[in-house]
């Protein structure tokens, strides 16, 4: 057999088993879609779940779960940030850099279960803030968290070192280089990465049934003093998400329309997932084309 023929072998095997994964891809997003898509309504979208009735929506679920994701990147994306400019454009190559990267590896790869439970043990027990919207936010914090730096880190590698020694050879300090230079050419790389993490704290449910709680009590949406336990932006209150209580209503079976919510749950979240995913490559593209039109 010659060279030609066994590259053409290869390059089939290769075209295979992309189109085994996309078929695969496609059959699970739309056996999703398919089932769920008829039950999704504005109704369905805007009113409260019911425990032993049909006719319950998911409203409150769906604004815990934006909600949640709002607060996790409020407190996730700073720190990450700031850490990865210190590791990629100030620390050392040495052990002390080797250990941190390390342990960041070693916490992108825990079990999203572990991560709940170490969750309770220390953000509802031991610091006493009980089952609330803010145990969940430190929780998927630290789910987060090592991801989000390694992508911005990866993000600030590919920004060429000439544009670092054009900023230092203007008398520009490595600070202002850093923030007037390397981040604003970072800045379509970095948003992918944030939206594309945003999309799977989105969809984490183990990490929040032990943080958030399982229940979603009765909000008024007219008030907007978070010091008010019936006020939607009250960060002390249990919040169920939308992935919560997709596995609650699956694992309790109280609900006589269980079947019909968990498939219109199911769809929303794979939506709201794949909006998630063309945002950021819209917005990245075209921060990109605007940032380098010049």
């Amino acid at each position: 057999m010659n060279s030609k023929v066994q590259n053409k072998i290869a390059i089939g095997v290769l075209y295979g088993i992309a189109g085994v994964v996309v078929l695969i891809l496609l059959a699970l997003v739309g056996y999703i879609l398919v089932s769920g898509l008829p039950k999704v309504s504005w109704h369905f979208l805007t009113t409260p779940a019911k425990a032993f009735l049909k006719g319950g929506g998911i409203g409150v679920q769906l604004f815990n779960s934006f909600y949640l994701l709002i607060l996790a990147m409020l407190i996730s994306f700073p720190i990450a940030l700031g850490a990865a400019i210190y590791l990629y454009e100030y620390a050392k190559d040495n052990w002390v850099t080797s250990v941190v990267r390390t342990a960041i590896e070693i916490l992108s790869s825990l079990p999203s279960v572990v991560v709940g439970l170490f969750g309770f043990l220390f953000f509802v027990v031991k610091l006493r803030l009980g089952f609330s919207i803010l145990s969940g936010a430190f929780a998927l914090t630290f789910f987060n968290l090592p991801l989000l730096t390694r992508s911005i880190e990866d993000s600030l590698h590919t920004i060429d070192d000439k544009q670092r020694e054009g900023g230092l050879a203007l008398g520009l300090s490595r600070w202002e280089t850093v923030t007037r230079v390397i981040l604003p050419a970072a800045v379509p790389s970095i948003l992918t990465g944030v939206i594309l993490s945003a999309g799977r704290v989105f969809g984490e449910a183990a990490a929040l049934i032990y943080t958030a709680g399982q229940s979603a009590p009765a909000l008024n949406f007219m008030d907007w003093n978070p010091f008010n336990i019936s006020s939607p932006l009250n960060p002390m209150r249990p919040a169920e998400t939308l992935a919560v209580h997709i596995w609650k209503i699956n694992s309790e079976g109280i609900m006589p329309d269980a079947k019909a919510i968990s498939s219109g749950s199911s769809a929303v979240l794979v939506i709201a997932i794949l909006l998630f995913n063309l945002a950021a490559r819209y917005l990245g593209k075209r921060l990109y084309k605007r940032l380098t039109s010049a």
